[in-house]
């Protein structure tokens, strides 16, 4: 996605942020929608101010993705809930497609270990059993119409397929597709893999994070850990 203006790259946040300038569709591809402006759920806890849902073709983050998860407005004043509520963590700098679903609500009360998998009300707390909280990693890029399935861990800067069904954690930095989702190759190295989970880049400071985005839009691992090193000792000698 981007844009261009005659005088030249314009940044695809300023194109959201200046949508009065351009008689703009409400739905349009070009435009997502920043989790951290719209998430209200009490248990959907969003890092940071960068991860965007692409809702162009659905309704909002909310509405469309997030299934069957205690705490919107009906359900909290319709009900209280009778079990702990699992929670989905989301982190920075997340890519969410088109269309992509993550399943939460645990087991939906339905008992595989029972003969039967109706869920009676008599019986519902029993039925119901916890999957486990949710996490959703730094940088990870979820694909359209993937689906994510209840207690996963899908790792920082990893990809998940369009159409993908994960229902086992991914590690950082692996790419995964299909149904069941198996894992496809990792984007690069060991070595590299560590390398940047080792630097924590989702952890730095906003300041830094944008000193050092031209080592991060590129692939020299040697350069990034360099620069990073450079920045890190600058600002111990200013102190």
């Amino acid at each position: 996605m981007g844009h261009f203006e005659k005088n030249g790259p314009t940044s695809f946040w300023k194109v959201i942020e200046a949508v009065s300038f351009v008689s703009l569709p409400a739905k349009h591809w070009s435009v997502v929608e920043l989790l951290h402006k719209t998430v209200k759920n009490p248990n959907i806890h969003v890092r940071g101010k960068h991860s965007y849902y692409s809702n162009a073709w659905t309704g909002s983050f909310e509405d469309s993705v997030v299934r069957y998860l205690y705490g919107d407005e009906y359900s909290l004043n319709a009900w209280q809930s009778q079990w702990p509520v699992d929670q989905l963590y989301i982190g920075d700098y997340v890519c969410i497609g088109a269309e992509a679903v993550i399943l939460m609500g645990g087991n939906h009360t339905h008992r595989t270990d029972w003969f039967s998998l109706y869920p009676f009300p008599d019986v519902i707390l029993d039925a119901y059993k916890g999957k486990g909280d949710t996490h959703i990693g730094d940088g990870a890029w979820i694909g359209m119409r993937a689906m994510i399935m209840p207690g996963i861990t899908i790792g920082e800067g990893s990809i998940i397929a369009s159409g993908a069904i994960v229902t086992k954690d991914v590690a950082p930095y692996e790419i995964v597709a299909g149904n069941p989702a198996v894992p496809i190759r990792s984007r690069f190295p060991v070595a590299i893999v560590d390398a940047l989970v080792n630097l924590e880049i989702y952890k730095w400071s906003e300041t830094k994070f944008e000193a050092m985005r031209a080592f991060l839009c590129a692939d020299d691992i040697d350069a990034l850990v360099a620069a990073s090193t450079k920045y890190d000792e600058a600002l111990r000698v200013m102190e």
